[in-house]
């Protein structure tokens, strides 16, 4: 598979993870790697083509991200996208220069040479999505101009080479064809063969474990996520009871969260798994707590602790496994740098360098939507598999201010219920993460013919593709009131709900 993929040099486009999904999508591996990888790694990988993404910054400056040139002379075809057009110009002798008329949002194209291999099925007048200061204004030797809109050269070739360059951005919707010139890329100019699916995917991973981890012992760290579930199933497909899971409940998970991980994981498919009661230790540290950072730090490190503790109960494991997925890795290894922190902690992790194992991570190849599939072919109920997202530190920052066991209690009632509503009203998978939230304010009500002075509860809900940028999800009034109801009448503690509306930015989905 990895012979015949794509690799996408990242100079800091928001959309690379957008360009290898749109690859995969269509049966061929795409992996991303820095734009200053070496050029011997890249002739290591033996790709059967190349995309140059887009980025941020300007060819002309001092501190613009640069390349070999020699890799447009590797005989392997080249996608310059957006910068990758204006870098490619710029280094083979070309000309860019920043727009007087700058592209930000949708514009027409307009095909030059409609019968180029880059356009099959597309027509000849087109919706694109553009996002660019500066634009080539004079071609370099070899480049011949395909398409345009009316401000900029908007496509270009040098078919001796074969290598394309686009202005625009081709990955993200605004692009109404933009999968067809991707694929016509993949397939007409870089001849790659289908042969990425999850099947194989499985296959491959599950012989390689075997073949990386031998006799020995592995350890992991089950959440109940989907990441840690799925890298739990397919390594246990591999080589059975030499994995043992350890599953640390911290008083702050979902309802009968440790009864379902222990029924699904361990009776079903019959896992070794050591489950670890730690409420009482993590409420204990919580104790007079209200900062959310300072929540965030102590449950990680108690979680950290507790999982070392128990790991040092076990003999002769020399592997620890972790749910690492794809793009925890692009970003690990990303060219913008470390970015400000505005929270941390946001999954379980950070264990210490000092654990004396080696890491194995089944899943650091794969975007989400590809591990939920491999948790499909490995049998993992959809119920488990199609989860939204649940933060490491778990109700610990669904509960604002400080956290005891009360408000824990109250606060998994009443999401349980939320849940329970969305999947019986069909909407759960129709929005892509909802949840209750408890306030530190309470407010006078009454119920019966009595005085109630108790908390007030958020409902929040959020729709989103890639969870960068989220919109407040429409939910039906009827909807809404019933799961009001159910909450006010049956979860004592409550006697109050409200429905968050706020959009990500500003607002974070997580209140904390």
């Amino acid at each position: 598979m990895k012979k015949n993929s794509i690799l996408i040099l990242d100079f800091g486009s928001q959309y690379n993870q957008l360009i290898a999904r749109r690859i995969r999508e269509m049966g061929v591996f795409a992996e991303i790697v820095p734009y200053f990888e070496p050029l011997e790694k890249i002739v290591e990988r033996e790709p059967k083509g190349i995309i140059l993404s887009g980025g941020p910054a300007s060819v002309y400056l001092e501190d613009a991200f640069m390349i070999d040139k020699k890799i447009y002379d590797l005989g392997i075809p080249v996608l310059a996208v957006c910068y990758g057009m204006q870098l490619t110009t710029h280094l083979l002798g070309g000309k860019v220069e920043c727009a007087d008329k700058q592209e930000f949002g949708k514009a027409q194209l307009i095909l030059d040479d409609a019968a180029n291999p880059l356009f099959e099925g597309i027509p000849n007048n087109s919706q694109v999505w553009m996002s660019h200061q500066d634009h080539v204004t004079q071609l370099a030797p070899g480049f011949v101009q395909i398409a345009h809109t009316d401000s900029c050269i908007a496509t270009a070739c040098n078919p001796e080479k074969n290598i394309y360059c686009v202005q625009f951005h081709p990955e993200v919707t605004h692009t109404e064809y933009g999968k067809e010139l991707y694929r016509n890329f993949v397939f007409n100019i870089a001849k790659c063969e289908k042969n990425w699916s999850m099947s194989n995917y499985i296959e491959d991973t599950i012989e390689k474990i075997r073949k990386t981890v031998g006799d020995k012992k592995v350890l992991l760290g089950l959440s109940g996520g989907v990441d840690s579930s799925v890298a739990a199933t397919l390594i246990h497909k591999a080589i059975g009871d030499q994995l043992t899971c350890i599953f640390v409940d911290t008083g702050l998970l979902r309802k009968d969260e440790a009864l379902n991980v222990m029924k699904i994981y361990g009776e079903n498919f019959h896992m070794n798994i050591k489950c670890v009661n730690a409420e009482a230790r993590f409420l204990f540290k919580l104790a007079g707590v209200s900062d959310p950072e300072a929540k965030r730090k102590i449950i990680g490190k108690e979680f950290i602790e507790v999982f070392n503790e128990e790991a040092g109960k076990l003999t002769d494991v020399d592997f620890l496994a972790q749910g690492t997925i794809y793009p925890d890795v692009i970003e690990s290894q990303s060219v913008k740098g470390p970015s400000m922190t505005i929270k941390s902690h946001h999954n379980v992790g950070g264990l210490p360098e000092d654990m004396k194992f080696t890491l194995l991570e089944p899943l650091r190849e794969l975007f989400k939507d590809e591990v939920r599939a491999v948790g499909r072919e490995l049998g993992i109920p959809d119920h488990m598999i199609d989860r939204h997202p649940f933060p490491g530190p778990g109700l610990g920052i669904r509960i604002l201010g400080e956290v005891t066991k009360e408000k824990a209690d109250i606060l998994r009632e009443a999401d349980n219920i939320f849940i329970e509503e969305l999947r019986n009203a069909d909407l759960y998978n129709k929005v892509s993460q909802a949840f209750v939230v408890l306030l530190p304010v309470k407010s006078v009500g009454v119920m019966g013919d009595v005085r109630t002075y108790e908390y007030t509860a958020v409902l929040r809900s959020a729709n989103t593709i890639d969870f960068m940028t989220a919109t407040w999800s429409r939910l039906p009034y009827e909807f809404l009131e019933k799961v009001s109801n159910r909450i006010i009448n049956e979860v004592k503690g409550i006697n109050r709900l409200t429905y968050d509306i706020s959009s990500k930015p500003p607002a974070t989905i997580e209140w904390e």
